[in-house]
């Protein structure tokens, strides 16, 4: 089959690499309809090679068609539409149990001391081939994917694999109530969706902030008051609270992650990084890696005292400075964390009906054949052609 592999730094191709096979009876091997480029994998793209090897496959929101199941599989059967969700997660354990997926104690990488296992995201999550590829391998059959109808077009319901429940844990754990307000920093897919889920939500006063055109005109249609980083980079904290009567957000979503635009000490300790082998470096990432914390620091800014900041954006740093004393004295509460996918599940899939109200249908920007990856990796990582999501079509 054609995959999407990882060469390095800045370097994926489409290559052709084995087809996947039952290796347990639960398993069923999913054929590829429509699978996303994430924000995340841009991660893999620039920062987490040390945690790569050459020929991984990558990709971790697809959707598709059952081709085979293993002898143990009683839920589903060929020619089942499924979405794939990005947890590799049991559904039958306690964390599980708990809506904790991506703590599931089946999958957990221990020897990394990482949570759940992640398709196509590194050795600190498994190694576990991803869904950017023909072909798929799903464990957990009866219990991980997520069966949907036939009929409506794969973009109803591809989002089901991280965006929407990303989204919408990222306004869940923000706990913003009916009336109040909500800043969104970062208008890239997660940041864009949370938006549109806040205001289905209820949340009065939705703020987005970005410093890309496209993705500020995006949210400006759907109803987001926009601010404009490129305007009020330095005084970006004044703006937010004369917008919410001088007090500060309710709650602040940081979408933005480990790779913030004006953090340069970050994005050089980064760029040094990705000049050292791999066993230097790795380990080195575990015990003193640091992100690019800007987006942070401003959610730490911008939220009023007593509020929430709900972390979607992913970060790795392992000795990130962070201004405890301002935390503590504005009380903030800090929620955090990698979706737990299928917990999300019920309360969105009713949205996804022929009323669309979340906007799935043209949500993605570009819809590429699989051959087109490198191009659109490039792409994606810069920002350009007006490209906020990505889909990939084998």
């Amino acid at each position: 089959m054609r995959a999407v592999t990882w060469h390095g730094k800045r370097d994926v191709r489409v290559d052709t690499v084995p087809d996947p096979t039952i290796q347990d009876p639960t398993d069923v091997i999913v054929r590829i309809t429509s699978t996303g480029i994430c924000g995340s994998d841009l991660h893999l793209y620039e920062v987490l090679g040390p945690f790569l090897d050459e020929g991984d496959i990558l990709g971790h929101e697809p959707m598709g068609v059952v081709e085979e199941v293993g002898a143990g599989v009683t839920e589903l059967r060929a020619g089942d539409r499924v979405v794939i969700p990005f947890n590799v997660s049991c559904g039958t354990c306690f964390m599980c149990s708990a809506g904790l997926h991506s703590q599931c104690e089946t999958s957990q990488v221990r020897e990394q001391g990482m949570g759940a296992a992640l398709f196509g995201y590194t050795k600190l999550y498994g190694q576990v081939p991803g869904g950017q590829a023909e072909y798929l391998r799903v464990p957990f059959g009866n219990t991980l994917p997520i069966k949907v109808p036939d009929g409506p077009p794969d973009d109803r319901f591809v989002y089901l694999s991280d965006v929407l429940p990303t989204a919408w844990q990222a306004v869940a754990y923000a706990d913003v109530a009916p009336g109040c307000s909500l800043v969104v920093l970062g208008l890239g897919p997660i940041g864009d969706m949370a938006t549109r889920i806040a205001q289905h939500r209820g949340v009065e006063q939705v703020i987005g902030v970005d410093l890309v055109p496209a993705r500020l005109d995006r949210a400006r249609k759907h109803g987001v008051q926009v601010v404009d980083l490129r305007e009020h980079g330095k005084d970006l904290g004044e703006v937010v609270r004369e917008l919410t009567g001088g007090r500060g957000a309710d709650a602040v979503i940081d979408a933005v992650g480990m790779e913030a635009h004006g953090s340069p000490m970050g994005k050089i300790a980064h760029q040094l990084v990705g000049y050292l082998p791999d066993a230097v470096a790795a380990p080195l990432m575990k015990t003193a890696g640091t992100d690019r914390l800007a987006a942070l620091y401003s959610a730490i800014d911008l939220v009023r005292r007593g509020g929430t900041i709900s972390l979607s954006g992913v970060y790795g740093g392992t000795a990130d400075p962070l201004p405890m004393l301002t935390m503590f004295d504005k009380q903030i509460q800090l929620r955090m964390g990698q979706a737990n996918v299928l917990r999300w599940v019920p309360d969105i899939l009713p949205l996804l009906d022929d009323a669309d109200v979340l906007g799935t249908q043209d949500f993605a920007t570009h819809r590429l054949p699989l051959a087109a990856a490198p191009q659109a990796y490039a792409t994606f990582q810069k920002k350009e052609d007006g490209m906020v999501k990505v889909l990939l079509q084998p």
